[in-house]
């Protein structure tokens, strides 16, 4: 039932538009002028001023119009160009300006002429659009403005407002000065300061509200809206220093993003995550059972990393929280960084480069090799192994490879049964093992045993896959002749001191787990991730979850969307099927994967919903989490 006691009064200028219409009509007139950019800004400046109420309306006014020097032929093309700026969740909203047309007014201190075309496609007639009007000369040169309109003047919105006589509460939804002040003059009841375009401290400062998008507006009041939940609610926590495209991607989406350069302790996290719906972290912070438990509105976790070893990925399930990691994204990195040690190893740079930094030349080809016609082994033929077998062997290297799982060779690499018949074949080893715990000391002593005199190690997977101490042991008496570390069993949560027993070995690189960490790899994970994280949250998606039954989901754009997790135990189709029939729900789409343990439907519905319908929905037995999406 529609609410007949409330009055909305709208803006236009940076509210229903993302622009401030004259500011666009200066750049379309001063197209071709050498001092189009200075004039521009001028009018700007003058456009700030006036909204801030810094300088009278009809002040500004004048002074704009007189820097454009328009036409009445440019109008059109205004307007054209208008209906391609309308603001993003105005225009997604389009289903509430045409139900509450007769409820909605737009007052404006622009103009009629190119206002009335762009709220027409919202419903909105001509007679409820109060704004100014052109005047013309003979040749239709725009010369001026009628100064007997009302809104001509300064604080002319007050009078228009009051001359209105609108009955029931009166919100009014603006950017501005001449917005806030009908409130203060109070004939308005409520101001929402409207930040979706742009951010004026006055009007939040002096609102009853701030309005990040028409969402928020309409979910305080109630109102049907596109989304259930406005995302400026949807609280994102991003630790561990995430490449700040990150933060920028999940706000420009109209998230609430906090960003911290650091990881936080078991205790900082319990406290910190009370209330966020979406964490980013990396490899240093555990999410534990306890940090989990106090994750009172968490749905998703985003790893930007490879591994996921840090999170209880089951526990994560049993709590309906989606987990997505980045298993693509920094492999080049990984790749380059593995290609270039293996050839500052075999030609012995290393110990050449110590030298020179202490002053000591020695130009020497004692040691020093190519690694053309050498035998790579690779340990672990997943995403990085297969991209270094292919450039390896581009370089002229022959490839093995062993793996515990059946993987389709690249190029002429060759199959190992066994990882003894690799290491035995191998000039340099280079390890790429995922990160389940199973692979603890997987090269010991016994497999250095195995390998060729003088061969080269590299471990640019995880730091407890080789036993440090047997390592050390095979640098000593020569069963290696070199070895890059770039992971380590113990690893410092801050950049500092750091001590190993591998240090001051000579031909022996270390690096301090930088293999991932190039510009290149963060930034492509700071892409890759939070889409990820914006399709779940936006749409349901779980394509590439690494914990959750993976399904791909339709946009829908007329139909409402119902998400719910829960126990996979028999029945429970059933029973959510039976709820929506009792609330005579016509299904639209219903889209369901399960695993072992979870469940997982998303029910798209083609009509209003009563509000019961959810609560039943909750109250279904072996439910995790429900939630309306849409």
């Amino acid at each position: 039932m529609l609410d007949v006691g409330r009055k909305y009064v709208f803006d236009f200028d940076s509210t229903l538009t993302r622009v401030e219409a004259l500011d666009v009509l200066a750049e379309m007139t001063l197209l071709g002028k050498a001092n189009r950019e200075q004039v521009i800004h001028e009018i700007q400046e003058i456009t700030n001023l006036g909204i801030d109420g810094e300088i009278s309306f009809t002040e500004s006014l004048e002074r704009r119009i007189s820097l454009l020097k328009a036409h009445k032929s440019h109008l059109v093309p205004l307007v054209q160009e208008l209906r391609q700026k309308i603001s993003k969740s105005i225009e997604s909203n389009k289903e509430f300006f045409e139900k509450y047309s007769e409820d909605i007014y737009v007052i404006s201190c622009g103009f009629k002429e190119f206002i009335d075309p762009i709220v027409k496609d919202y419903n909105i007639p001509s007679e409820r659009v109060f704004a100014n009007t052109f005047r013309f000369d003979e040749e239709e040169n725009i010369i001026g403005f009628d100064k007997e309109n009302v809104l001509a003047t300064h604080n002319g919105k007050i009078e228009c407002l009051r001359r209105l006589d609108l009955d029931g509460e009166v919100q009014v939804i603006g950017d501005g000065y001449s917005d806030y002040v009908m409130r203060e003059a109070g004939i308005a009841h409520k101001f929402f300061a409207y930040t979706e375009n742009v951010h004026r401290e006055k009007a939040a400062d002096n609102a009853d509200h701030v309005a990040p998008n028409l969402d928020e507006f309409l979910f305080i009041n109630d109102l049907p809206r596109n989304l259930s939940y406005p995302k400026n609610r949807i609280k994102i926590l991003l630790l561990e220093n995430v490449h700040p495209v990150a933060f920028d991607n999940l706000s420009k989406d109209g998230f609430s993003v906090e960003l911290i350069e650091h990881s936080l302790s078991e205790e900082e996290l319990v406290e910190k995550i009370k209330g966020v719906h979406v964490l980013g972290i990396r490899s240093k912070t555990k999410l534990t059972p306890k940090v989990l438990e106090a994750a009172n509105k968490l749905l998703v976790v985003g790893a930007f990393c490879i591994g996921t070893t840090q999170i209880d990925l089951d526990y994560c399930k049993k709590k309906g929280i989606v987990v997505f990691n980045a298993p693509y994204s920094n492999t080049r990195s990984v790749v380059e960084l593995a290609v270039g040690q293996m050839i500052m190893l075999i030609r012995n740079i290393f110990p050449r480069s110590t030298e020179l930094h202490q002053g000591i030349w020695n130009k020497t080809a004692s040691n020093s090799k190519e690694i053309r016609g050498k035998n790579l082994g690779i340990v672990g033929y997943g995403n990085i192994g297969k991209q270094l077998s292919v450039l390896a062997e581009a370089m002229g290297m022959r490839v093995y490879y062993y793996d515990i799982e059946d993987r389709l060779a690249m190029g002429n690499a060759v199959k190992c049964e066994t990882l003894e018949d690799l290491l035995n074949v191998s000039d340099i080893i280079s390890l790429h093992l995922d990160d389940n715990r199973s692979n603890a000391n997987f090269i010991g002593e016994r497999e250095f045993n195995q390998m060729r005199e003088g061969a080269i190690l590299l471990n640019l997977s995880r730091g407890f896959v080789v036993d440090i101490p047997a390592m050390v042991e095979a640098l000593k008496k020569g069963r290696l002749s070199g070895a890059a570390v770039d992971v380590f069993p113990e690893e410092p949560k801050s950049n500092g001191p750091f001590v190993t027993a591998l240090q001051g070995i000579p031909n022996v690189i270390l690096t301090p787990h930088i293999g991932g960490s190039t510009e290149e790899a963060q930034r492509d994970i700071a892409d890759f991730v939070p889409n990820k994280i914006m399709y779940y949250v936006n749409s349901g998606n779980t394509v590439d979850a690494v914990n959750f039954p993976n399904i791909r989901l339709p946009k829908q754009s007329n139909a409402h969307r119902f998400l719910h997790i829960h126990k996979n135990v028999p029945g429970i189709m059933a029973k959510i099927n039976e709820v929506l029939a009792k609330y005579e729900m016509n299904i639209v789409g219903q889209y369901l994967s399960t695993d072992s343990e979870v469940g997982y439907v998303i029910t798209d519905l083609d009509k209003e919903y009563n509000k019961e319908v959810v609560k039943a929905l909750k109250k279904v037995e072996n439910t995790i989490k429900f939630r309306v999406l849409y």
